[in-house]
Parts: structure tokens; sequence; C-alpha cells
């Protein structure tokens, strides 16, 4: 079974300006095993539309890339063997379930799988379930690094491998190992 981890980073809210995303990053696991598979793509948003000022990620930096990236409906092509008849994952899934939902509302996606249910089960004396606390506390930054170089968080693509690893770790531990995925879909 084939799952893609995906993230969003977005514009954030502004007055006026609805929250858009700016970035995708696409992440593949296979029979549990992140693959190194992945995709990362910038998304349009024109040069004088404001980013809420505490909107986080990189996107200052690259302002005139992202004027010139492609609209979302460009890059459906290539997005849609990724997204379309597999499950899907992500931190926080109800994110990523409504921007992708909007960018192609005639589409059904899923089953989801959230990792930030599977990291309060996995860590549950935790008080903190951020993507960056979960993959510290599960010892998992080391692999990150390795997997995507240069990369921090709020980036996308570093965001969707640090959540399919703590995918592949939560599918790798009792009981999440033996759970068929219409009851790991459904944990709250």
């Amino acid at each position: 079974m084939r799952i893609t981890v995906l993230d969003f980073e977005t514009t954030g809210s502004v007055r006026g300006h609805p929250d858009v995303p700016w970035q995708i990053g696409l992440v593949e696991l296979a029979d549990g095993r992140v693959t190194g598979a992945c995709r990362e793509d910038l998304l349009h948003v024109p040069a004088g539309r404001p980013f809420n000022p505490y909107a986080p990620g990189r996107h200052d930096a690259l302002r005139d890339r992202l004027d010139a990236a492609p609209e979302p409906a460009v890059l459906w092509p290539a997005w849609s063997p990724w997204l379309l008849n597999r499950p899907l994952a992500a931190h926080n899934a109800s994110t990523e379930k409504k921007i992708l939902q909007h960018l192609a509302p005639l589409h059904r996606f899923g089953p989801w799988l959230d990792t930030l249910v599977l990291a309060r089960h996995l860590l549950p004396t935790a008080t903190d379930h951020t993507l960056s606390a979960a993959c510290t506390a599960l010892g998992l930054l080391d692999r990150l690094a390795a997997l995507c170089p240069g990369r921090t968080w709020h980036d996308a693509l570093f965001d969707a491998f640090a959540s399919a690893l703590l995918l592949e770790h939560a599918l790798s531990t009792p009981p999440f190992d033996t759970l068929p995925l219409p009851v790991l879909a459904s944990l709250r």
C-alpha cells in the first residue's frame, strides 16, 4: 500500500485576502516505510499579495519565485497520482484536508491519517505534540536531516518528511503495526 504524506505552507489570513497555499510537499510511504520519493512545488502568489506577518516559513526569501510560480491548477496533473485513490496523511490533517478540498473541490480524498493524533497516542504523557516536539521525542531528527538536508521546520517538504517519519514510526510500533487502515484513520 502507498500513502502520500503532505504538507502545505500558506500565506496566513490577512484582512481582505484568503489564506492560500504557497508551497506543497509530498512524500511517499510504501508498505509502511518512507521510500524517499518526494515532490515539492512552489505555488503562485502575486508579488503584491500580503502575507500574515506571523506566517512561518521562508516565503520572504522566495517572493520573486512565488510570483513566477504556477497556479495549482497547472500542477494538478503532476499531483493527481500522489493524491487520488490512495490514503493521505498529514500532521493536524484538518488543515491539509481543507486546503486540498478548496484546490480540487470535485475530488474525494482519503482516507486520512493524522500524525498529530498518532503522536498523542505514541507520547501520551508529553505536553507538546507539535511535529517538531514529537520528532524530537521519538529520535527522528537525524534521519529527517539526512532525508531533507538544508531544510528546517515550516518548509512544506521538510514537514512532510517529518510527518512521514512519524507515521513510519507509528506503523512499526504496537499496537498500530497490526491495526487496519480504517481503524488508524478513525483514531481520535
